[in-house]
Parts: C-alpha cells; structure tokens; sequence
C-alpha cells in the first residue's frame, strides 16, 4: 500500500474537513418549527454562518423543506433565499432528487450537516449518507429537537454511527486551515462574536 493510500485512508478515519469534495445539507428550518424547537433561533444563526461560509469557500449548499404546505417555507434569517428547496414528506434527506443533485455535483464525499430535528430528519439522513460511503460532518449547535433530550440522545447515536461532531466555528476553522487561506479573513468576520448558546454544554456538565 502506498504512502499516498494510507494518507487518504487517515484522512478519513480521523475526519479532516476540506473545501473539496464537501457539500453543505441544511435541513427543514422552517416556520412552524419556530416556536417548538430548542434554541431555534440561535441554531439558525449558526447554519447562517456556516452557508456564509460555503458561499465563500465554493461548498455547494443543498436545502430542504418538510412538507413545506403545512410546515410552511425556510425562515429568512437562514439567508438561503437564493437556493431552491427540495420538498420532501420521508424524513431523510437523501431524497430522488437530492440523490440527482449530489450525482451533478460529482458524488461529494463528506457532507457537513445543519438543521432539525436531531433524533428525525437529522439521523436518517445522516444513516443513509453513511451507508452510501458519505463522511457526515454534523453541526451540533446547528442542530436541534423539539427537547433537548431527543437532541442529546440523537448526537449520541450519530456519533456512534460513526458521523463527526463539531461546532460552527469548528468547521470555518477547519475548513480555512491556516491563517494565509485567501478567504480567511472573510471567515474570520463571521467568527468576530463568538457563536451563541445552544445548551450543549450541559450534556456534559453533569457528574
């Protein structure tokens, strides 16, 4: 085996992000769930940054909507009104034309994840793009459910399943690499506040 097949093999055994080969999936933030969700809007802020920053970087953004008739369309504060919106009425997003789009785009091989909810459409779409061979980068404080208990044993079972679990400004860092990126000062902005809370840290504050 060469030098080159183990590199790649490491790479994706301990999950580095790079521009290439990603694509970013933005998941059902839609009105109705406005009022039910954990941390709504603070989850949206954080995958606004997160599109800010593929828009930058050329990540190509793929959105979804659950039965957006009665679940009404994407809140504007996502900044993703210039992206068309996959309907869907399955959970996962890996829907026939999300499969199509991901085929134009050359078969992506690490997808980053936003949106909810975690222990739903969150999981299985990210079992079926694991099963696919998809590396699943999951945005955890752009994550959320309805309780903050479903969230908690979502990203527990996900990270079982073998997806990555960052943060917001964990993904623009890693994505950017080094301070010379031609792009990092236009990332660095976007991390100029820190990101909001989204009560993470108490799945891991208790003894």
């Amino acid at each position: 085996m060469s030098f080159a097949t183990v590199g790649q093999l490491l790479v994706g055994a301990v999950g580095r992000l790079a521009v290439k080969n990603t694509v970013l999936l933005l998941c059902d933030m839609q009105e109705k769930f406005r009022p039910n969700i954990v941390h709504f809007g603070n989850i949206v802020s954080n995958a606004a940054r997160v599109l800010q920053a593929s828009q930058i970087l050329g990540i190509p953004p793929i959105l979804t909507e659950q039965y957006p008739k009665g679940l009404g369309p994407t809140v504007p504060e996502l900044g993703a009104s210039n992206l068309t919106a996959h309907s869907k009425t399955q959970f996962s997003m890996v829907t026939d034309a999300v499969e199509k789009e991901l085929k134009d785009l050359g078969c992506p091989k690490r997808a980053i994840l936003c949106g909810i909810e975690a222990q739903a459409c969150i999981a299985c779409t990210t079992y079926d793009l694991l099963e696919k061979g998809i590396e699943v980068h999951i945005v955890a404080d752009a994550v959320s459910s309805r309780s903050q208990t479903d969230r908690l044993f979502a990203l527990s079972r996900l990270k079982q399943s073998g997806a990555f679990l960052t943060t917001t400004e964990g993904v623009l860092l890693q994505l950017v690499q080094d301070a010379k990126h031609p792009n990092f000062k236009e990332i660095q902005k976007l991390l100029s506040h820190p990101s909001p809370d989204t009560g993470l840290l108490s799945f891991f504050g208790s003894p």
